[in-house]
């Protein structure tokens, strides 16, 4: 019964018509860049591939949760909202899964979801999916994972730790973003870090309250899942 309520309340806050994501377009970053950034990400989807193989081999109950944090990233970032010319600013989703099976399983499972968006949805790119698994699939889970894991030795409720994990995690993934365009298109007097500048400034318009709405969002679906007994990563040793 728990877990119908658990699918139920996810469908219905999922398909909230507020949130979106970010994800840099197809062709917006130049060939070398393009190259970099699967360059960078391309360890990251390794190791994941191995910790995931791992989960699926020796934890039944985990594929259940690999499978859950998959879906959950999938909808939560294919709701976009337009926001820098080129990007568009959304929710991630990531925390979930970095907070359950590991921020090492996110990259892999990022990439495939980015993978489906920029193919079936239009949202992303081929081209960009190197910059759009490291911003949202790495840095991001890895984020919200020690700052869980920093709040949680403060001996802080799981629910506070959960929000600023989320909220943070989300936060670094557009900072990310941001600097990712500004080495592709750096200001011709302020440079890189002024473009960073202006992109930040743009995208906290709308990143800041989504980043909020995902901080709580995530908070109750992992008190959700606590209640059929779903462990978090950082507290399970």
């Amino acid at each position: 019964m728990k877990q119908k309520l658990l699918l139920l309340l996810s469908l219905v806050v999922l398909s909230a018509p507020t949130a979106s994501a970010m994800h840099i377009m197809e062709g917006y970053l130049s060939p070398t860049w393009a190259i970099v950034w699967y360059v960078l990400s391309l360890p990251f989807i390794i190791l994941s591939f191995n910790a995931i193989r791992k989960i699926v081999k020796g934890n039944p109950r985990g594929k259940i949760t690999l499978a859950l944090s998959g879906a959950f990233i999938f909808i939560l970032s294919a709701l976009k909202l337009p926001s820098v010319t080129g990007s568009s600013s959304h929710l991630t989703g990531t925390t979930l899964g970095a907070l359950t099976v590991g921020p090492r399983t996110i990259p892999l499972l990022g990439l495939i979801v980015l993978l489906f968006q920029s193919l079936l949805l239009a949202h992303g790119g081929l081209t960009t999916l190197g910059a759009n698994v490291f911003s949202m699939a790495i840095v991001g889970p890895w984020v919200a994972y020690y700052v869980f894991k920093l709040i949680k030795g403060l001996n802080a409720p799981n629910s506070i730790a959960i929000f600023f994990a989320a909220f943070l995690g989300s936060m670094s993934t557009y900072v990310t973003t941001s600097f990712q365009l500004a080495l592709a298109y750096p200001d011709p007097s302020s440079g890189i870090f002024g473009s960073a500048m202006q992109f930040l400034s743009v995208f906290a318009v709308t990143q800041v309250p989504l980043s909020i709405l995902e901080g709580i969002i995530t908070a109750i679906i992992i008190r959700l899942l606590s209640d059929v007994k779903v462990p978090l990563v950082s507290t399970s040793k």
